[in-house]
């Protein structure tokens, strides 16, 4: 879903400063809210289980020719879309691709003669492909997504907080070396509570297992903090979000979704690091809270957050909830 979600200024920027572009957006259904309010953009829907294998895949590029693309623009580069692009190119389309510089990548994490140094964002990654496809693409030039309408249900939800502030907390990440670990998650909720009594909490996660842990979470201060895991759709999830003060994410998809809205994202970082290129768009370094390089030189140890070392729990310990509060509080201030 971070992926998909740094998509959206790239597509905007493209659409935005071509004027006369269509763009079909193929992706998973669920990701379809994310794009809403794009003008000159159609969202097609794909469930991937139905083209499963080589044939599949070619029943699927018939059903995508039919669009009568100009062009196409692959933004993932993963084996599906290697032989879709290779059936596009047995038709003489025009074709670019994500360069995802894993080589440069494998640099950056490897444990031995690490260089760490910042590479390109993604944001960046995918404009380049565009741009090679003969569009003008610049990050630095471009509207900010407008915050959607509320639906009734969460409307009359965000009413509960009026006057007061409103952020968001979302605790979870795809691998644990990227998730600050939940038991400083609530000491942390308990400080910022403490600290400014007009602060509410809304906790975002998805899924029965998090759901449970955020009910455990939200039981700090049920007046103040409520677990929206479950209760709205994602639709409207996004909807809370973009009307949110600030946003404490992981490396996470949360993180992305709040950016484009221009709601201001504190994220922290563990196994993973924003010099890959994957930090929220046009939020600021500052914003970016991680471990102790110097006493952890192992770090950044992967891309994704899938690979950890012996020991790896001590990384957490090196970013202490004070320092995270006080990052919050400048903000919510």
């Amino acid at each position: 879903m971070g992926d998909a979600a740094m998509t959206v200024p790239v597509l905007r920027a493209v659409l935005q400063q071509n004027p006369g572009t269509e763009i079909i957006l193929v992706s998973r259904p669920f990701f379809k809210p994310i794009f809403n309010d794009i003008p000159n953009l159609k969202f097609v829907g794909i469930n991937l289980k139905n083209y499963k294998g080589v044939i599949g895949l070619y029943h699927l590029f018939k059903e995508l020719k039919k669009h009568n693309p100009d062009a196409i623009a692959d933004l993932h580069d993963v084996l599906r879309t290697k032989v879709l692009r290779l059936f596009f190119k047995t038709k003489a389309y025009k074709i670019a691709v994500i360069d995802k510089d894993r080589k440069v990548k494998k640099k950056l994490t490897r444990l031995k003669n690490k260089v760490l140094k910042p590479l390109k964002t993604t944001h960046e990654r995918y404009a380049d492909v565009f741009r090679k496809l003969g569009f003008k693409v610049d990050l630095n030039k471009i509207q900010a997504n407008t915050k959607p309408d509320l639906s009734q249900q969460v409307k009359l939800f965000l009413n509960t907080f009026e006057n007061q502030k409103v952020i968001g907390i979302a605790p979870f990440a795809a691998h644990e070396g990227k998730q600050y670990p939940l038991k400083k998650i609530e000491e942390l909720t308990k400080d910022l509570l403490s600290n400014n009594k007009k602060v509410n909490i809304l906790l975002f996660g998805g899924g029965a297992s998090e759901k449970e842990k955020l009910n455990e979470l939200e039981k700090t201060n049920r007046n103040r903090v409520v677990n929206v895991a479950g209760l709205f759709s994602f639709k409207e999830e996004l909807q809370l979000i973009s009307r949110l003060q600030l946003m404490l994410s992981m490396d996470s998809g949360n993180g992305h979704l709040a950016a484009l809205f221009g709601v201001p994202v504190i994220s922290i970082w563990g196994a993973t690091h924003p010099y890959a290129g994957f930090a929220p768009f046009n939020q600021a370094n500052t914003q970016q809270i991680l471990p102790d390089l110097q006493k952890f030189p192992q770090l950044p140890t992967s891309i994704y957050g899938n690979k950890t070392f012996v020991g790896f729990d001590q990384v957490w310990e090196s970013i202490p909830i004070e320092k995270i509060l006080k990052n919050l509080l400048e903000y919510i201030d």
